[in-house]
């Protein structure tokens, strides 16, 4: 109880008898005659007679101690390091004054870490925990050295302030404690549970233990980390002797601030991702950092894929000509040329050229490291390439061969690559790479024109021409067609002659006239636009340009057709160009210079400007939102050009291409509800396309289970599938087993294994149909004109498109006359007679032929209405095919003759065969009379795989003749099904070089099964449907089919003396006849199956195989024989057996 009464206010409980209870409250008092807070109106509050204890007068003895020196001088350095701390805020507080906006900030950039030592890379690579409600996240720190270049400097200040506080407390400490007694002293009344105090101090020594067992584990695992760590290796420089201008330009890209965390990265992992925006230097610049790393040194280059030639051969030129080094060391190597030398450091390529040095060596022992370069694109060779070298890397690391993979993108679209386990176990780090992209202002269309979108364009344009202040336009449509339509337009309504004299750069127009017709326009100021979207239509409204806004102003020229050809305004001319990808190279060269002065430059183009090139100039960008994209139908075939809308991606990359040179705007003809509906990234092209050249190229590298591929992104099980079947029928893989269990069928459907054939095939830079027929090509001498065919077909679209509309009459006249004189050189070209069978194709040769003949130039191709640029590749591409033909077969001896003569008769039916064997599957058959029950099948042709009908195109050589059957090199959907490369067959043929095409029937009874002397084999007729359409086609001679009757047929023939004329002496003593062999009841003669057993257990059913046995055992079938002969008869048999 003692305890519990002390525990209480023990004190204050006793009351003396002569204490009056106290009341709940009481009254301070000020002074001695008033009282504080008591007036009349509050009678009810009464002094307390509480006797006041009496303050002992007894002053406290201080335990303080004097300071002693050192505390002193500890003291002082605290307070001088609070005043320093003082003056620094305030030297901040007037720097923030005259800071730099963070918008200027962005377009600085820094070098001040370069060489410095610091492990950047480990440092931005950090990995940030934090709790939110106890739920750990972990947050990757993006790489970016641009954001902060003092952080070190910011770090040693931070603990500098914290070892300023830990000195503050220690220095503190004694007056802490001494407070803490004053506030004992003061309350004495307060007092602590003994038990909490208890149970603290021992949580306290438990703590303080755990951090000590900590500390002395910390203190061991950084030991062993020092013991462990590999030895310390010089840094490797190879310098580079620069001139002053090109390392000042150099000095400008914002990835070489970059270099440090890149060489980092690339130091201490065998992959990195690089995103950076087109312009930012990655693809000249990262090569440069690695051979001055030394990555280039040992006799081992530096590659770097490009997925175009043309990048590839500007590429090496630029890296050449910046480090100051010959065409031998920095080289390139595209599909026809390359300057490639022993002493070769830095080798640019195609992706196909490093797919075909993977065939001969796998490991790629030549190469340091390989750089995969714009794999935004996402084309098939780059996802096999990516995937072929993530396993060449750690293979090439275990054998200790370290090689370095680099993967660099311009999207930051990299999950493909970083989150695929398939394709890296660990995700690679990726790198950032900011671009000095100047700012863009997006506007919106009000409506999305869903038809005419290039009338939209049109007008756009016009209004920027008109309005807006100097700068280059940049148009973005779909297709030629569009593109040369939009051209003609723009050059009506704003004509530009050469003899235009007006000097300087041109400018708006500002004279009286033109301004007091615009005076109902606003001013307009587009530096001060926000980047923002202000809503739909606003920004073109506050410009002046919008739809409806304009109301009857000048600005509606071109509204329609006929007033943009009346309002023609010769005073502010438009220097109007085209670019898409089939245009000549040196009409592509005119977009890079600068027009004429006086004039504005406007560049209609496909999205080939979009990534590819880079226009200089461009201010304002006015884009469709369209993009025109080849579609293949998995099922049939059939490839078709789409326009459909593009990707959110995409449509940035357009509008960044105004913001390269300045601060620029993009006019997007669509609303934003629409851009919100497009998808983020356009789909890979391996997705959308066949694969049975991919399919064929990796069965050749031994990956026979190509499904377990770690594709980037896998094509679809049924594209795959149908690869496989075509490669089966091709003969270029081995047939699956058709017995056995149902997924051991499927299993070994989708891994059969490659082919002689195919291994030959594969060796051929074109698809599997065209290698077939260069592997069969070797018959009659028709070698040298199947390679020019097969290069013809290749490289598509060898003539001009002479349909597009006319600037002017001049023009109009001219296109004619060009289109008369390329129908009539195709009528010579096709032939006649046999040759005009050939059909397409020999147009093709014709045209290579001839061109070749007049050796090849510029001049010729244009008076014949041939694209020059297409000529040229196909010149290529004969010498490259005839090498891989060469290499294949060296016996064969082919080279290109510029001198071919035509092919004889005999060769163009020769020909006709090829082409049928290597396009099986596309064959058709002209709708018979019979079966035309609609209109639209008149002239049509039937395919096994489509239901509607397909066309020969009027352009076609065989367009008049319509043959029975044909086949074609592919289809293309536009107004009709129309078929391409057309070349007409026979039907016979059909089941002779396409049997696996074809379901025959029984052999015909009439006539009968025969002999065949000169094969030495069983040969009969039979009948055939095609496919699964069931096309009817006639008997033909060929090889009894395999079976029990194959052997019978054997035996008779053996037995008449067929096989072996020296037995045809015997005929006349058989005993039975022959014939009885074919009988339902040879069984029930012992001397039939006495002959037929031994035949069908060695296999025997052709005279190769028999005499093959005789080899061996002399005997075999002498028995079975004696018992057809009278035994008087056996002796003279024995002596002359084997009769051969």
């Amino acid at each position: 109880m003692g305890k519990l009464r002390k525990k209480h206010n023990w004190k204050g409980r006793q009351q003396t008898d002569a204490q009056q209870p106290s009341p709940d409250f009481s009254v301070l008092s000020s002074d001695a005659d008033r009282l504080k807070g008591v007036d009349e109106s509050n009678a009810l509050v009464l002094p307390a007679n509480k006797t006041k204890k009496q303050k002992s007068s007894l002053t406290p003895v201080s335990s303080k101690k004097p300071l002693t020196k050192k505390q002193r001088k500890e003291l002082q350095k605290v307070l001088e390091r609070k005043e320093k701390k003082v003056q620094r805020a305030d030297i901040l507080t007037k720097l923030a004054a005259v800071q730099l906006p963070e918008s200027e900030l962005k377009l600085l950039y820094t070098t001040s870490k370069l060489g410095t030592g610091d492990k950047l890379y480990q440092t931005k690579h950090m990995i940030v925990c934090f709790s939110v409600q106890q739920v750990e996240q972990v947050v990757f720190i993006v790489l970016s050295s641009l954001s902060g270049a003092n952080r070190k400097r910011k770090w040693k200040e931070e603990e500098e302030d914290e070892e300023e506080q830990k000195a503050e407390g220690s220095s503190d400490l004694d007056t802490s404690s001494d407070e803490e007694e004053d506030e004992n002293v003061t309350n004495p009344t307060e007092t602590r549970d003994p038990k909490e105090t208890d149970a603290k101090e021992e949580v306290t020594e438990e703590q303080k233990a755990t951090e000590q067992k900590e500390q002395k584990e910390k203190k061991t695992s950084e030991q062993e980390k020092v013991q462990n760590k590999a030895p310390s290796q010089p840094a490797v420089f190879i310098p580079v002797d620069r001139s002053p201008e090109i390392q000042e330009a150099r000095l400008k890209l914002p990835v070489l601030a970059e270099e440090q965390v890149i060489m980092e990265a690339v130091r201490e992992n065998p992959g990195i991702v690089i995103c950076g925006e087109t312009g930012s230097g990655k693809t000249t610049q990262v090569p440069q950092f690695l051979y001055e790393a030394g990555y280039a040194s040992d006799g081992q280059i530096i590659g770097i894929t490009e997925p175009r030639r043309v990048a590839a051969v500007s590429m090496s030129h630029r890296v050449a000509k910046e480090m100051n080094l010959p065409p031998q060391v920095v080289s390139y190597q595209i599909r026809y040329e390359g300057n490639v030398t022993s002493d070769t450091k830095i080798k640019f390529m195609t992706d196909g050229v490093l797919l075909k040095e993977i065939q001969k060596d796998f490991l790629l022992r030549r190469y340091r490291v390989i750089i995969i370069d714009e794999a935004h694109e996402r084309s098939v060779y780059t996802d096999i390439l990516i995937g072929l070298l993530s396993r060449i890397v750690p293979l090439r690391n275990k054998k200790g061969m370290p090689m370095k993979l680099l993967i660099m993108s311009a999207t930051l679209r990299v999950e493909d690559f970083t989150d695929n386990q398939r394709l890296f176990r660990t995700p690679p780090p990726v790198i950032k790479v900011d671009s000095r992209q100047f700012p863009v202002t997006i506007h919106f269309n009000k409506r999305t024109p869903m038809e005419d979108y290039t009338g939209e364009a049109f007008h756009k344009t016009c209004k920027i021409h008109r309005m807006l202040p100097p700068g280059g336009i940049l148009v973005f449509l779909t297709g030629q067609a569009e593109v040369h339509n939009l051209c003609r337009r723009l050059r009506n309504a704003f004509p530009f002659r050469k003899n235009n004299t007006t000097a300087g750069e041109w400018q708006p127009p500002h004279t009286l006239k033109y301004l007091k017709a615009k005076s109902s326009l606003p001013r307009i100021d587009l530096d001060n636009y926000s980047a923002l979207p202000v809503d739909e239509g606003d920004e073109d409204r506050e410009a002046g340009i919008g739809d409806e806004e304009d109301g009857g102003s000048d600005l509606d020229i071109g509204d329609d057709l006929a007033d943009s050809e009346e309002k023609a305004d010769p005073s502010i001319p438009l220097y109007v160009l085209p670019l898409y990808s089939l245009l000549a190279p040196e009409q592509q060269a005119k977009v890079f210079r600068p027009p004429p002065p006086g004039t504005r430059l406007c560049v209609v183009a496909t999205n080939v400007a979009e990534t590819s090139l880079t226009i200089p100039g461009i201010k304002y960008v006015v884009d469709c939102g369209r993009v025109k994209k080849r579609f293949y139908d998995r099922v049939t075939g059939v490839s078709s050009f789409k326009v459909t809308w593009t990707s959110q991606a995409s449509a940035n990359q357009r509008a960044g291409r105004a913001g390269r040179t300045e601060p620029g705007h993009c006019y997007r003809l669509y609303s934003s509800a629409v851009f919100g509906d497009f998808s983020l990234f356009s789909e890979a092209e391996i997705t959308r396309r066949p694969v049975e050249d991919l399919v064929l190229q990796m069965k050749d590298l031994n990956i026979d289970k190509v499904v377990n591929f770690p594709f980037p992104t896998p094509p679809s099980t049924e594209a795959l599938v149908a690869a496989e079947q075509l490669l089966v029928s091709l003969g270029a893989l081995e047939e699956p087993p058709r017995t056995g269990r149902v997924k051991q069928i499927q299993q070994a459907s989708l891994s059969c294994p490659i082919t002689p054939l195919g291994r030959a095939m594969a060796s051929f830079p074109v698809t599997p149909r065209y290698a077939k027929m260069l592997a069969l090509g070797k018959q009659q001498d028709c070698l040298p004109y199947v390679i020019a065919v097969v290069a013809a077909m290749t490289v598509r679209e060898i003539f001009e498109d002479l349909d597009r509309p006319a600037r002017s009459e001049e023009e109009s006249t001219k296109l004619t006359q060009r289109r008369a004189r390329m129908t009539q050189m195709r009528r010579l070209w096709a032939g006649q007679g046999a040759a005009l069978q050939l059909g397409d194709l020999m147009v093709l040769l014709g045209a290579v032929g001839a061109c070749e003949f007049a050796g090849c130039t510029p001049k010729f191709c244009e008076d014949n209405g041939l694209r020059y640029k297409a000529m040229v590749e196909i010149r290529k591409l004969r010498g490259q095919l005839t090498n891989a033909v060469n290499a294949v077969c060296p016996e064969v001896g082919v080279f290109v003759d510029p001198k071919m003569t035509p092919p004889t008769e005999h060769q163009v039916v020769c020909l006709r065969q090829i082409v049928l064997a290597g396009l099986g599957d596309h064959l058709a058959r002209r709708v018979q009379a019979e079966d035309l029950l609609d209109p639209k099948w008149k002239n049509g042709y039937k395919t096994p795989l489509m239901d509607d009908p397909v066309f020969i195109h009027p352009n076609s050589a065989l367009f008049k003749t319509l043959p029975e059957f044909v086949v074609y090199q592919e289809v293309m959907e536009t107004t009709k099904m129309y078929m391409r490369g057309v070349s007409a067959v026979e039907a016979e043929w059909i089941p002779q070089l396409l049997p696996q095409y074809c379901h025959f029937s029984s052999p015909e009874e009439s006539p009968l099964p025969w002999f065949c002397s000169s094969s030495g084999t069983i040969r009969c007729h039979r009948k055939s449907t095609f496919f699964r359409v069931g096309w009817q086609l006639p008997a033909v001679e060929m090889a009894y089919p395999d079976g029990v009757e194959r052997f019978k047929l054997f035996a008779s023939f053996l037995l008449e003396g067929q096989v072996c004329p020296q037995l045809k002496k015997h005929r006349e003593h058989l005993l039975s006849n022959p014939s009885i062999m074919l009988k339902t009841w040879a069984k029930l003669q012992p001397r039939t199956e006495a002959l037929l057993v031994p035949l069908v257990s060695k296999r025997i059913d052709n005279r190769e195989a028999l005499l093959s046995v005789w080899k061996t055992e002399d005997k075999f079938l002498l028995s079975a024989f004696c018992q057809w002969l009278p035994e008087s008869m056996h002796q003279d048999v024995a002596k002359s057996w084997p009769p051969i």
